[in-house]
């Protein structure tokens, strides 16, 4: 009857520190902060966005950010940078008045994509913006596309080693635990005999 206590108790604390490890194990980086904010209304336009995140980001090829203005234009442009947990891309000088929509995709620390759409209203035209309607020019052919301008492209900057995966962790959690499992029912039945 000891032995049955015994490893129950076992099993219950591996229950619970497994619990504890995969709580922290699934956490993504989440926004902190933007610049400009969601549902910001400015005066004058940003000349770039910046990403701040509750943990480091991963500074990998996949990390993306895009501004579209509410003419459907694309307003990011240059490199996409990584530092830490800080993200930045450099926007061309933005066009009409009306609402901008900042989307970003980031690999998160623990190695998942995060996604998200961050909203703010110009309030004044910018220098981009067209001053009026220039009618004397033809229509473009049909089936041409316009560019898009997409910061996606990244620079490395200098960062220290963010350090082992959690996963690792986890692994080696679950590994321990087992082999603390298995040692306290053999002792169990030791001592019983």
């Amino acid at each position: 009857m000891r032995t049955v206590r015994n490893a129950l108790l076992v099993v219950w604390v591996a229950a619970l520190a497994l619990l504890g490890i995969a709580g922290q194990a699934a956490a993504h980086n989440a926004l902190v902060s933007s610049d400009p904010a969601d549902g910001d209304r400015l005066d004058t336009a940003p000349a770039v966005v910046t990403l701040t995140f509750d943990q480091p980001v991963q500074d990998a090829d996949v990390n993306q950010l895009a501004v579209t203005g509410p003419d459907g234009e694309q307003w990011a442009t240059g490199e996409v940078r990584v530092a830490r947990n800080v993200v930045t891309a450099p926007l061309r000088p933005l066009g009409p008045a009306g609402e901008y929509i900042i989307g970003f995709r980031i690999l998160s620390a623990d190695g998942h994509p995060v996604s998200e759409e961050i909203r703010f209203t110009l309030t004044t035209p910018g220098a981009a913006a067209p001053s009026a309607p220039d009618t004397s020019m033809t229509a473009e052919p049909t089936g041409q596309a316009k560019p898009e301008a997409t910061a996606t492209v990244r620079q490395r900057e200098p960062a220290e080693d963010s350090g082992i995966p959690v996963w690792v962790w986890v692994v080696g959690a679950v590994v321990l635990l087992g082999a603390g499992l298995t040692l306290a029912l053999r002792m169990g039945k030791s001592s019983d005999e």
